[in-house]
């Protein structure tokens, strides 16, 4: 974790880190390969004052935040940090480390960051990892506070913010981290399946969790799975219906009847026998229960205590158990833990009053609010008053020494219980009766609440019962109990949901390149689709499940990936993954099985900080970087910048080219290695799989659909990329044959990408190419395409030609200039939105650089501009003869392919109408 300082020469006034930007990646990113929250500051006329220029600075901040003594920094060793700062080092460094440690005071280890300079004066890019997005953000702004109030500090100058006080922001910090955080049991099982490399997801701000991917996930909330019967849930939360059940099936269970009013609570206290325990019949978590009731009115209290916490207004009361408080945790049908519940309770010493016990026990730091902490804090109130009363004693008072004064009746954690672990304790017969009860309720993950006086006598022979059947049982009190060692609850839930050798995981084929990764993706799927396989797919289109386009929209980025793997039908992800969307967020993923990268030009330079194709290629990289060990990278070898990603890739490389003569292709093959190569066949051109010293035929580019005849070399290329992916991915070679040459590239298939159509005689192709190194590719197939044509004949090449407004006023020449090579006409025209641009901005440079080019002796005849994109494409197939050639480089092909339908439409209706009789 180093910085580097800027060295212009121009000084900024501000004296405080300032951020310009935030953004949040959530997965494998340009920075990381974990996910990162990513700042980019300014630290203004700090940049000429470091931290050793500021008096006081350094022991402030470690006063603040002790912990930054450990970090290790560049230097590898503990205190590396501290002595950065005293030999001075820069604010954006400083904020780094800071929302580092600060994330560590919530519990949340992470030692991952970094600081960049952007190239300007005092602005830097701050990047450190995060376990929770909404802490790490948070981190991020508190730490530019504490240092901007810390300079004004050690200037002595007025602060940014004069009322900012640390302590209190950081408490505030700190309660938000714990309630943003997972329970303790939705923890445990997530750092069980982390183990495993079972991939998760939050799907919302509480506990709802998917573990796995597409048709292999199972969903998780605290402790219910999706194998948790809602019917069972039901029944354990009629405790009236569950101890009937019980009953039935000879389990001991406390003698209990259902009432509503107070009158039916004594009645039915009387007839059972006192004392008796009140509740309410659909409660949980201990609220609302009085037991070891012995009189009328303590029964009438207690039914309205519990018929307010009862959601249904039905409490029970049953005759009271005396003994032991224990919990059987029971998984899958199989005892796995057991422990004994104590109730809330402070130990006299001798000197301290009850209420400074309480005070003393909730300073534990493992206890906290509600089922944040391992421990709940003990709530003082009127109950907990009451009850201390009746032991004789008031919250002044000072019980004696090792004195047991309680503070609840119930053994529950939430109120402030602790647990003693009794898990190999346990008589066998009582193992097997807290067995049975979970499957007599017909809960997969189930509490059974046992009353007895020895757990390890049987409680048949020394009295006893289930007093309940608990659904989404907490885990804390079994894996971090008070006393005795914690049990591993979470390995048999994981167990239940993934079996050992059951997937977890679907394959993910992730594609990117400038040009040529829609095609390549939609190849891909189909090649698996053909398998039987459900395919997600997502592309600049929208949203494919299984062939049916569910969200029409640019779907390239994370987003759209993660739902893709949510979605229970998918088998098998095809992801497009476009440079936008890993600047913004990441891969939105872990890894993915094949990377495939297509080729890397000029395009969207100038944003977000990507200025050079070098640093362009670095973006598409990161899908390169997020293949495993036993995944494989599938790259272009006629592209040096894709070819020199082989070094970043943990899995093997497989290549692909249009070259026969690729000297690096024959090495790697000859060394055991995988390519997919052109040769020169008896019909013509063959793509063949090599494989070491195998070489596979596969399909002769003419007889494929999408390269028309092999003229769209672009699609050659794509169709030997796609087959690399599919054959790293486990299709066969009979399957890759037959999803390439069911391929077509008609719009129904593959919307605005090389769809050839006719209107009355004219060829018209339409085509997303929309920069100049998709020009060059596209030039080339209108080249290729009358290379049947004779001299004498001439067609007309009419192009309809436009980008996006957010591209280089070069990048735009640019296009012009090779448009004007291969066109006779071009219609100018522009996109619906201009991204910033003024109307006509985009075209008049267009029209600049094909003027060049023209002047230069291009091809090129004629210019006109038609801004509106369906005018241009009705004036280009006005101007074209039976037998031209008219290219439209679409932006809304639907609109477009619409267009076309009807002028053919209405072509026909007119030539009929020539044909009439008078």
């Amino acid at each position: 974790m180093t910085d580097v300082p800027a060295t212009d020469a121009v000084p900024a006034a501000s004296r405080e880190v300032v951020v310009r930007e935030s953004r949040v990646y959530r997965g494998p990113n340009y920075w990381s390969y974990e996910p990162a929250v990513h700042f980019v500051v300014d630290i203004g006329g700090l940049e000429d004052t470091p931290t050793d220029r500021l008096p006081g600075f350094t022991e402030m901040l470690l006063a603040a935040l002790p912990g930054l003594q450990d970090h290790q920094c560049s230097r590898g060793r503990d205190g590396g940090f501290v002595e950065r700062l005293h030999e001075g080092t820069w604010a954006g460094h400083v904020t780094e480390h800071v929302a580092l440690e600060l994330q560590r005071t919530a519990g949340h280890e992470i030692t991952r960051g970094k600081t960049r300079s952007t190239g300007e004066r005092g602005v830097y890019h701050v990047i450190f990892g995060y376990l929770d997005e909404t802490v790490g953000t948070m981190a991020g702004r508190l730490a530019v506070r504490l240092v901007n109030a810390l300079v004004a500090e050690s200037d002595r100058t007025p602060p940014p913010e004069p009322d900012f006080d640390f302590r209190a922001e950081h408490e505030a910090f700190l309660r938000t981290s714990q309630r943003v955080a997972f329970g303790p049991s939705t923890q445990a099982i997530l750092d069980e399946a982390i183990a495993r490399d079972i991939p998760w997801q939050r799907l919302n701000s509480a506990s709802l969790v998917q573990l796995g991917h597409g048709v292999h996930q199972q969903r998780i909330r605290a402790t219910m799975t999706s194998q948790t019967s809602s019917l069972a849930v039901d029944i354990a939360s009629d405790k009236e219906l569950t101890n009937r059940l019980l009953a039935a099936a000879g389990l001991p269970v406390p003698a209990s009847d259902v009432v509503r009013t107070a009158d039916d609570a004594v009645r039915v206290a009387r007839r059972i026998g006192y004392p008796v325990v009140v509740k309410p019949l659909d409660g949980n978590h201990g609220r609302g229960v009085a037991i070891n009731l012995t009189t009328p009115e303590a029964v009438r209290a207690a039914f309205t205590v519990a018929y307010d916490e009862s959601r249904r207004g039905h409490v029970l009361v049953e005759s009271f158990i005396t003994g032991r408080d224990y919990r059987v945790l029971v998984v899958g049908g199989n005892m796995v833990a057991i422990a004994e519940r104590v109730p809330a309770h402070v130990l006299g010493d001798g000197t301290s009053t009850v209420a400074e016990l309480v005070e003393a026990t909730n300073a534990d730091p493992r206890r906290g609010v509600g089922h944040e902490k391992v421990l709940t804090r003990i709530a003082v109130d009127d109950a907990a008053v009451a009850l201390v009363r009746e032991q004789g004693y008031a919250m002044t008072d000072v019980p004696p020494r090792g004195e047991m004064v309680k503070l609840a009746l119930t053994g529950n954690m939430s109120t402030g219980g602790i647990s003693i672990d009794r898990t190999f304790e346990a008589h066998p017969d009582n193992v097997d009766i807290a067995e049975e009860a979970a499957r007599v309720v017909g809960l997969d993950i189930a509490g059974i609440d046992f009353l007895c006086p020895d757990i390890t006598q049987p409680v048949r022979e020394t009295g006893g019962g289930i007093c309940e059947v608990n659904a989404a049982p907490g885990f804390r009190m079994h894996s971090h109990p008070t006393v005795g060692e914690p049990q591993y609850v979470a390995k048999p839930v994981v167990d239940l949901l993934f079996p050992p050798g059951t997937p977890a995981r679907i394959p993910i084929v992730a594609v990117t390149g400038t040009n040529g990764k829609t095609t390549t993706t939609r190849m891909i799927g189909h090649i698996f689709k053909g398998m039987g396989r459900k395919v997600g797919m997502t592309s600049t289109d929208g949203v494919v499940i299984d062939d049916r386009l569910v969200i029409r929209a640019d779907a390239s980025g994370p987003k759209s990936a993660r739902m893709v793997l949510q979605n229970p039908r998918v088998d098998f992800a095809v992801f497009e993954v476009a440079r936008g969307g890993i600047l913004r967020e990441g891969l939105g993923y872990s890894r993915n099985d094949v990377a495939v990268v297509l080729n890397v030009a000029p395009d969207h330079l100038g944003l977000r900080g990507i200025d050079t194709v070098e640093q362009l290629a670095r973006v598409k990289q990161v899908i390169v970087e997020a293949v495993p060990r036993n995944g494989a990278a599938v790259l272009n070898a006629d592209d040096p910048l894709v070819a020199g990603m082989r070094r970043v890739c943990a899995g093997e490389v497989v290549w692909f080219s249009l070259d026969p003569d690729n000297r690096m292709i024959s090495d790697h093959c000859r060394r055991g290695g995988k390519a997919v190569v052109l040769e020169r066949g008896e019909l013509g051109e063959l793509v063949v799989l090599v494989h070491g010293r195998r070489r596979m035929p596969l399909a002769y580019t003419h007889l494929l659909p999408a390269t028309f005849n092999g003229k769209a070399r672009f699609n050659v290329q794509n169709a030997m990329a796609a087959a690399g992916a599919a054959y790293c991915a486990g299709a066969h070679l009979h399957d890759i044959r037959a999803g390439l040459r069911s391929f077509t590239p008609s719009y129904y298939q593959a919307p605005g990408r090389m769809n050839l159509t006719e209107v009355h005689g004219v060829k018209v192709v339409v085509d997303y190419c929309h920069n100049a190194p998709a020009m060059v590719a596209l030039g080339d197939f209108v080249d290729r395409y009358f290379d049947d044509v004779g001299p004498i004949e001439r067609p007309q090449r009419i192009g309809v030609i436009a980008t996006a407004g957010d591209r280089r006023d070069q990048d735009m020449r640019d296009l012009g200039r090779e448009a004007a090579r291969h066109f006779d006409v071009m219609v100018v025209r522009e996109d619906l939105r201009l991204r910033g641009r003024q109307p006509g901005e985009t075209a008049a440079l267009i029209v600049e650089g094909a003027r060049e080019a023209q002047q230069a002796g291009r091809r090129l005849k004629e210019i006109d501009v038609v801004l509106d994109e369906i005018d241009a494409t009705r004036s280009a197939v006005e101007r074209a003869n039976s037998g031209d050639l008219v290219v439209l480089c679409v932006d809304r092909a639907r609109a477009v392919w619409d267009e076309l339908q009807r002028l053919g439409t209405v072509a026909q209706a007119g030539a009929a109408a020539d044909f009439e009789e008078p």
